[in-house]
């Protein structure tokens, strides 16, 4: 299959990337619709949910990627592969967030990854960047109360603010270890390709698991 070569980053603020999100028929996209939801954030190429979803067959998995031409290029690896659990979808998702969850059972997202996502490090790009208050909201009402959020960035900088983000909503708390950034290795089984490439130069890798603040929880901030 030929690589496709697609521009590292995109605006999310460009009129582009501001089209209604076509909501798929989820029924005719997975096989048990009433399993348990892994939503991944910036999925990229796919690769982390290509390798995951055969490992967990009672879990549906859902990428969501800005950049359309990788979200195709995901797909048909997974139709090649034949994994009938996961799915990629092109989407803005500070801007459509709201309609993806509520097209979906309530209570049925259980996992939440946002991996290395685009630092856009200028002041005046900041607002870009894929965590903002309007995302941490929305995942707080539609996680279900088991839920997990498990953060990670090689830029501190991104690490500490997508944590801040969080942590500022009553609904969410540290899971384990207490401390910031203490959580050496990845929860989940497969590593992302930024996080290999990252780990074979020896450079650090902050990483933060976050899990749902039940009793107070207050999902109209």
């Amino acid at each position: 299959m030929t690589r496709v070569r697609i521009r590292q980053h995109v605006n999310p603020l460009s009129y582009k990337y501001h089209q209604p999100l076509i909501i798929p028929d989820w029924e005719q996209i997975y096989d048990k619709l009433d399993q348990p939801l892994h939503l991944d954030i910036g999925s990229a190429r796919g690769k982390f949910l290509l390798q995951m979803a055969p490992l967990y067959p009672n879990i549906n998995f859902l990428g969501v990627e800005i950049r359309e031409p990788l979200v195709i290029e995901a797909n048909n690896q997974r139709d090649d592969l034949g994994v009938s659990n996961l799915h990629f979808l092109f989407c803005n998702i500070n801007l459509s967030i709201t309609s993806l969850f509520g097209s979906l059972p309530p209570g049925i997202l259980k996992w939440v990854t946002i991996q290395f996502p685009d630092p856009w490090f200028k002041q005046s790009h900041k607002k870009r960047r894929v965590v903002q208050p309007i995302l941490v909201n929305a995942i707080a009402q539609y996680l279900s109360d088991d839920g997990l959020i498990f953060l990670q960035s090689d830029v501190k900088e991104i690490a500490l603010q997508m944590g801040n983000h969080f942590l500022a909503n009553t609904c969410f708390e540290k899971h384990k270890p207490p401390s910031q950034f203490e959580l050496i290795d990845n929860p989940f089984l497969i590593q992302t390709e930024r996080e290999i490439a990252t780990l074979n130069k020896s450079q650090p890798i902050y990483r933060l698991l976050l899990q749902k603040k039940v009793v107070q929880c207050n999902t109209s901030q």
